[in-house]
């Protein structure tokens, strides 16, 4: 499946796809982030967690566009947001095309 930032290519539009997923901080990562914050440097535990969660919504978004017969997902956008405290939803989006 070939995934374009791009809002068209040659084909035919097949619809809207999309995937998403929620995915929760657990206390140790949490305590970590926190010290990690009075001295400053990178969150690896919290950037891990989104680069799973963007391969998930990922997956669910293809799974669609390939059971609508789809080869291509033009105009793929990613949406994030906070749905409890510590909780983060990730949502993938996108056009399915038939080329």
């Amino acid at each position: 499946m070939d995934l374009y930032t791009i809002d068209s290519i040659a084909g035919t539009p097949l619809g809207l796809v999309t995937g998403s997923t929620i995915k929760t901080k657990d206390i140790v990562k949490d305590i970590g982030a926190g010290l990690k914050g009075l001295v400053g440097g990178k969150l690896g535990s919290y950037e891990k967690l989104m680069v799973e969660a963007r391969t998930e919504a990922i997956e669910q978004m293809v799974s669609q566009a390939e059971a609508l017969g789809a080869n291509a997902i033009v105009g793929v956008r990613f949406e994030s947001t906070e749905v409890a405290a510590g909780a983060a939803e990730i949502l993938a989006y996108g056009t399915a095309i038939k080329r």
